[in-house]
């Protein structure tokens, strides 16, 4: 009589041959690998969420510009359509049609909130860094403050100890 593997088992050792010398270690399971994706996509946000509100926004592109007066007039002539996407796909196309000559006073305009933001953002590490170098002097302050402690307090318990052997 002749013995055979079943289909189920032949399955498997294709799936085996075409996984990646990693995934098969025994013992490893879909479950574990959903779970490391998910403390990364937890790590993602740890990183994300520490962004400062006191940071001055981006300036928008010549294009932003151009959309956010765009939009008054296409809301006018348009008050029934109230997607974001329809406003911004006919703003793009209208952007595409414009001249270099057209687009001009929006590029000036955008140049302009460059500028601003540029200022604003070299304030803004300035403090940054002023904070930034008041938190080490403290720190540094406090170290040596509490290494003085106890070097007080260490003279002080030898003198007893010194006492006590007499």
């Amino acid at each position: 009589m002749k013995v055979t593997k079943g289909k189920a088992a032949a399955r498997k050792d294709k799936k085996e041959a075409l996984k990646p010398v990693e995934d098969r270690r025994l013992g490893k399971r879909k479950a574990a690998l959903k779970a490391d994706k998910s403390t990364k996509k937890l790590a993602k946000k740890e990183k994300l969420a520490k962004k400062d509100p006191n940071k001055p926004k981006r300036p928008p592109s010549a294009f932003f510009v151009f959309l956010e007066e765009f939009r008054k007039v296409y809301k006018q002539e348009h008050p029934n359509v109230k997607a974001v996407s329809a406003v911004g796909k006919a703003g793009g196309e209208k952007w595409k049609s414009l001249s270099e000559a057209d687009k001009a006073p929006y590029e000036a305009k955008a140049a302009k909130r460059k500028s601003d933001y540029e200022k604003l953002m070299a304030a803004y590490n300035k403090k940054q860094e002023s904070m930034a170098d008041d938190d080490e002097e403290e720190s540094d302050r406090s170290k040596s403050e509490v290494n003085d402690e106890d070097e007080e307090t260490g003279e002080e318990e030898e003198e007893d100890e010194d006492e006590d052997e007499d």
